[in-house]
């Protein structure tokens, strides 16, 4: 195993805003306006489905570059490296793979396929007002994909961002990263975010002194704009746009740009380029009718030694929804439409695809009293390649004070596989991709119970304790089987089951005294049945526990931050019998302690 140290040298943060802030915000939500569980503003507190909330403050206690790396912070959320040379990766939740795992940009999918392989680490934390993540299928409202979880990034608003801000660190590893920001605005209706990210890493290091570098190195730069106009009917009107590049290589240390794609050194390079764009426009009807677009195009040229693999990615998507309450109801119906295209130079794709799902699905929530409320859904998609596909669900909230809550959630899942974003092994790894059959879809039922408690003391502290057990049951499911044969990687569909389920709590507690903290804590159970031989998936922990401390010192202008988590052991790919690395990883744990002061104006 590799070990990393790094060791925060400087940061620097400056934001001059036109007027202060009053009241500083919590860095998770206790009882925020949330849209991931329901497509519509609610209150935390209210919806039946379990919505955490982290905001930029949060992000800001353990200083990453981009989301990928920030979300280790999170209870059952994990960033997963799966290839060390040319740093690809994917999220889990709650011990699904990455591909289980959704994540949107103000609620649109454009972050699925390759940019869920490539395009993770281009997300810079400049732009995220707040992170809100729904652990279990979300498939009712969000498609096929979030059979795992939704991560939903909110971008920040230009009506409530600073007006500049600059944010740079660089670390003893001459990491560096700089964000930009700058609010303006044209006239007195239409306001103006424009963002910056640029990243810097292009020092090899070989403490291990394999010949190869222990970290890729990295340039990339992304810039963000969204624009926001003020209408008299107050409407929504937003359009923001991205453009990300970046270039990546990892290999042996004497690599350079003039070996690319030889045999004579061995090295992977990427390169990786992005467009985005996402609009929302409240239709100007007394109805509350919204119309919301995306489109991302995603451009791949990478090298694997002297395998190429170039491919491109294009998506659209259209919504359209209506919001209607009446009587004791709250009626939510929607329409979407999705396209993807995507091809490559690999013998996995014969020819360019074309997909397109059509949707419609209707939510309604029905307060059956002040305690009670119910909440039915149900998905209708039509895939040009699978025919129809029905995703029903239920929600449950009992709400006997205004201190215990409990909610139950259940339901169905289905997702579609695709093999690049599943395995990265699989086309640039020295195994041999055999696959046996046509693979059938996956599909899935689902159980969540989730219960709140919040506890005020007489000095006003307040402890908020909540916790979840899930269980999720899948049929048809597709793992690459590694264990068979050494040389290869066999898919298949499963014949048997597979199970994920387990228990998860989080502690959020807020003094009166300065100290804040978050603890979370995670176990969980998955496992495969074929042949009635039960196994145990690759990469899956059994227990997890993440945690943020913080303290101020309001008279000294001084805050302190202490982040940290900590991962059981999880079983690992050999390359067979003879392979003498061990079959388990060791527990292992990342920890930050940050210092901030605050006495130099908005430095």
């Amino acid at each position: 195993m590799i070990k990393k140290y790094i060791f925060l040298i400087l940061i620097t943060n400056y934001t001059w805003s036109q007027k202060k802030d009053s009241i500083t915000n919590n860095e998770k939500g206790i009882d925020e306006i949330v849209v991931s569980g329901t497509l519509k503003p609610v209150l935390r507190s209210e919806t039946l489905v379990p919505v955490e909330i982290y905001t930029a403050t949060f992000l800001r206690k353990n200083p990453t570059s981009n989301l990928f790396e920030a979300l280790q912070s999170i209870n059952g959320v994990r960033p997963q490296l799966n290839c060390n040379i040319c740093n690809t990766g994917d999220i889990h939740i709650n011990g699904l793979e990455g591909p289980y795992t959704m994540v949107t940009i103000d609620g649109m999918p454009i972050v699925s396929a390759l940019s869920t392989v490539y395009g993770l680490s281009g997300i810079p934390n400049a732009l995220i007002d707040r992170i809100e993540i729904i652990k279990g299928p979300a498939s009712t409202l969000y498609g096929s994909e979030a059979v795992g979880g939704l991560i939903n990034i909110i971008t920040k608003s230009p009506q409530n961002a600073p007006l500049i801000s600059v944010d740079f660190f660089t670390t003893s590893w001459l990491e560096n990263n700089l964000d930009l920001g700058y609010k303006f605005q044209i006239g007195k209706k239409t306001q103006s975010l424009l963002g910056l990210n640029y990243f810097n890493y292009n020092s090899p290091i070989d403490n291990n002194h394999d010949g190869f570098t222990d970290v890729t190195l990295q340039e990339r730069i992304s810039i963000f704009n969204k624009w926001n106009v003020i209408r008299k009917s107050n409407k929504t009107l937003t359009l923001a746009g991205r453009f990300f590049y970046e270039d990546r290589w990892g290999g042996q240390m004497q690599w350079n740009k003039s070996y690319r794609g030889g045999t004579a050194i061995y090295g992977e390079s990427i390169y990786t380029k992005r467009q985005e764009i996402i609009a929302k426009y409240g239709l100007p009807f007394k109805e509350n009718i919204n119309f919301s677009f995306s489109f991302t195009n995603h451009e791949q040229n990478s090298v694997y030694g002297h395998v190429f693999y170039l491919a491109n990615q294009q998506i659209s998507f259209n919504q359209l929804t209506w919001n209607k309450t009446f009587l004791n109801q709250d009626l939510l119906i929607g329409l979407a439409h999705r396209y993807q295209y995507y091809n490559d130079n690999t013998s996995a794709t014969n020819n360019a695809e074309h997909l397109q799902i059509e949707s419609i699905f209707i939510q309604n929530e029905i307060e059956l009293n002040p305690k009670h409320k119910l909440m039915l859904a149900y998905r209708l998609d039509y895939n040009n390649n699978h025919g129809w596909i029905q995703t029903p669900r239920m929600a449950y909230r009992f709400k006997w004070n205004e201190k215990n809550s409990i909610r139950f959630n259940s339901g169905t899942g289905f997702r579609v596989v695709n093999l690049f974003t599943e395995e990265h092994a699989a086309l640039t790894g020295s195994r041999e991709v055999i696959i046996n059959e046509n693979l059938k879809p996956e599909q899935s039922i689902n159980a969540n119970t989730n219960y709140t408690r919040k506890i005020r003391f007489k000095d006003y502290s307040l402890l908020t304790l909540e916790t979840s057990v899930w269980y999720t049951y899948f049929y048809n499911q597709i793992q690459p089987n590694y264990d068979t044969n050494p040389n290869a990687i066999i898919y298949q569909n499963l014949k048997g089951y597979a199970t994920t389920k387990g228990v998860n709590l989080n502690l959020d507690y807020v003094s009166s005294f300065g100290l804040k903290a978050i603890v979370g804590a995670t176990y969980m159970e998955n496992y495969k049945v074929e042949n009635n031989i039960k196994t145990r998936p690759i990469l899956t922990e059994k227990w997890s526990a993440n945690w943020t401390l913080s303290y101020d010192i309001p008279s000294w202008y001084i805050s302190l931050d202490y982040t940290g988590n900590a991962y059981s052991p999880m079983r690992l790919p050999l390359l067979g019998q003879l392979d003498p690395r061990s079959p388990n990883s060791p527990w292992w744990s990342i920890q930050n302690i940050q210092l901030n002061y605050k006495k130099w104006g908005g430095i």
